[in-house]
């Protein structure tokens, strides 16, 4: 019988001296794939140690949940003597991640003197040095102008360009770290959170939409632009959504409400082709109209379980609470979890990275460390002394 398979990226080793979402996201991604994750943190924890949501004792769900399978270190980061841990521990490792200025003891062409083949990937708010955050950055992209309902900007409370700049980042180590393996040389990588929105917006055709029209689209509260979407209210006050992108989802919504008669007619009246994607967009204010009563008829299992059944994609809105309590998608029946007991929090469920290895799994969440938990051991066994006073 052979020997189980290690994780993906066991053997990679990977200093992460970072703070906030998208450089930890990304780091512990790589941790979550198998890598020897090691933060280092300024004695006392980051910036965002401490933020919130917060435990009842005062611990930061946030920083625990961003840090799991991670091994924690602190040094005074401003003194001669921990910046000099701190390059002996990257230089150790081969690979850093980091969100902190370019200069100094950090820069990169200090650290390449301590390690040749260094991989060293930063992260900054834009391409020419402008600080940014995710909310500041997502005001300028657009979205915010067509989410909603009317002209008012609404900031998506979704971190979504931190979330994709943390996977860029697992992505941007993983290509570096194949080319260093086939070329035996070191790089620095660096990426701009502007320009990870850019790109998005790029690649969903929304800059080539307005070159070639002209324009852009407008709010449209919950529809779906270029087909039919839409979210409805039940008899039971909840709210649920549908998305007919296929033929076989329009005749599906028929079926289910046995409203298909009546949608039907709204082509010729309208001189739409409901056929088509395009059609139903155009012929969405009919169709709501039409489909709107039915929804209101009924509660919302009921109409889930009709469009179910008739093969149309729907989902009902819910709470965080209701997603944790009631969703068994959220529940130890989704293999993507498992309950870890996160000291300072409890034991709470924690997924996993969310790839499903068939040959090389990787493994069930562990919980993150307590700050500067790990400072003694790192040391002892990367650099092999233990901690001065100064670095205690």
């Amino acid at each position: 019988m052979s020997e189980p398979r290690l994780a993906p990226l066991t053997g990679l080793k990977v200093v992460e001296i970072s703070a906030f979402i998208a450089a930890p996201l990304g780091a512990m991604t790589l941790a979550q794939l198998g890598a020897d994750v090691i933060r280092i943190d300024p004695i006392g924890g980051n910036i965002d140690a401490n933020r919130w949501p917060i435990s009842d004792d005062g611990t930061s769900i946030y920083w625990s949940s961003l840090n799991k399978g991670k091994r924690s270190v602190t040094l005074d980061l401003n003194s001669e003597e921990g910046q000099k841990i701190a390059t002996d521990l990257i230089a150790e490792a081969g690979t850093l991640i980091t969100n902190l200025p370019a200069r100094g003891w950090l820069s990169y062409e200090n650290l390449v003197q301590h390690r040749e083949d260094l991989v060293m990937l930063r992260l900054n708010g834009s391409h020419d040095g402008k600080p940014a955050v995710d909310y500041t950055i997502n005001a300028a992209s657009g979205f915010p102008i067509i989410t909603g309902d009317d002209e008012r900007p609404v900031n998506n409370a979704l971190p979504a360009w931190d979330v994709a700049a943390g996977l860029y980042i697992a992505n941007g180590i993983m290509a570096a770290e194949l080319d260093r393996r086939s070329s035996g040389k070191g790089q620095e990588i660096t990426l701009a959170l502007s320009d990870v929105m850019l790109a998005t917006v790029g690649n969903l055709g929304y800059i080539a939409e307005v070159q070639a029209t002209g324009k852009s689209r407008g709010p449209l509260g919950n529809g779906l632009y270029g087909a039919y979407g839409q979210s409805f209210k039940t008899s039971d006050g909840r709210e649920i959504m549908v998305a007919v992108i296929s033929n076989k989802h329009w005749r599906g919504l028929g079926t289910a409400t046995g409203l298909s008669g009546k949608l039907e007619m709204i082509g010729p009246m309208l001189d739409v082709d409901l056929s088509t994607e395009g059609g139903r967009f155009e012929a969405r204010e009919a169709i709501d109209a039409v489909v709107r009563p039915w929804f209101a008829a009924h509660t919302a299992a009921e109409a889930a379980e009709a469009l179910s059944g008739a093969g149309v994609l729907q989902g009902e809105f819910q709470t965080f609470e209701e997603l944790v309590n009631n969703d068994p998608w959220c529940s130890l029946e989704n293999p993507l979890f498992s309950e870890i007991d996160q000291s300072g929090v409890g034991t709470v469920l924690a997924p996993r990275v969310p790839l499903a290895f068939s040959g090389s799994p990787a493994g069930a969440a562990v919980p993150a460390p307590q700050l500067g938990g790990d400072t003694e051991a790192v040391l002892a066994e990367v650099l092999d002394f233990h901690k001065s006073d100064q670095t205690m």
